[in-house]
């Protein structure tokens, strides 16, 4: 195992873990794919070498049989929606979003459900159908007709119980770019921290799986780093596993 210091702290946190008899639950979402990139073959190759379930979100208006055809030989990929266009129609005084009340609802939906049928119609073995809004915002209005476009779960950013109602949650919660900032990787160390407060919260009994979002596109070298050591750190110790996003809807009956 690592024997770099900041990973230490997660390594100590699922090492109580296993004394608590308890197993973590990961998975990992990247958003934006939409076309096969040098970017999309590390990640698939790190997701090979750890087998570590990805669950891949796709922009639907942006994508196509290059795509598919990259992705048919691969055993632990998954294929989510991506809203449509990812493309931001909020007012320039609002957060960036596509999937809000900027527009009417019948147009935003029949988008939606376009989506879906047409990622299930290119990767029929891997679709789940699974809605990630792109900025993981949406408005809560739209939530309750999301089944009606085919979706059974809705993934965003945080805690499951602070999601739109209407629709069963599996959401992101560590996010490996500064956004705001460098636009590059976190530092490791903040990582580090963030998936140990994660883990903290729930030691005691909460079953939320901890969902880590990347960005393949848009990695710098340090991020593909910390993704690799942290397959590592988890790959070492019983304390934690990866799921796919299969697995974690099979457990919660969706």
């Amino acid at each position: 195992m690592t024997e770099d210091p900041i990973w230490q702290p997660l390594q100590a946190e699922l090492a109580r873990w296993i004394h608590a008899n308890r197993s973590a639950k990961f998975w990992l979402r990247d958003d934006d794919a939409v076309e096969p990139t040098p970017a999309l073959d590390q990640l698939l190759q790190l997701a090979n070498d750890f087998k570590a379930p990805v669950t891949l979100a796709v922009i639907p208006a942006h994508t196509g049989e290059p795509l598919a055809e990259r992705l048919g030989g691969e055993t632990q990929i998954s294929v989510a929606v991506h809203g449509w266009s990812h493309e931001n129609h909020a007012a320039k005084d609002k957060k960036k979003q596509e999937l809000g009340s900027d527009r009417p609802g019948d147009l935003v939906l029949g988008q939606l459900k376009q989506g879906c049928a047409l990622l299930a119609k290119l990767h029929p073995a891997r679709f789940v159908p699974v809605l990630v809004p792109p900025w993981n915002r949406i408005d809560a209005a739209l939530v309750s007709s999301l089944g009606e476009c085919g979706f059974r779960v809705l993934s965003v950013f945080g805690p499951a119980s602070k999601s739109a109602a209407g629709l069963p949650a599996i959401n992101t919660h560590v996010d490996l770019m500064d956004w705001h900032g460098t636009k590059g990787c976190r530092d490791h160390a903040e990582l580090v921290n963030a998936l140990v407060t994660e883990l903290k919260k729930r030691i005691d009994g909460n079953d939320e799986p901890i969902g880590i979002l990347t960005h393949h596109l848009v990695h710098d070298e340090s991020a593909w780093i910390f993704l690799k050591k942290l397959f590592q750190v988890v790959a070492k110790t019983p304390g934690g596993r990866w799921l796919s996003i299969n697995d974690l809807m099979k457990s919660q009956k969706l």
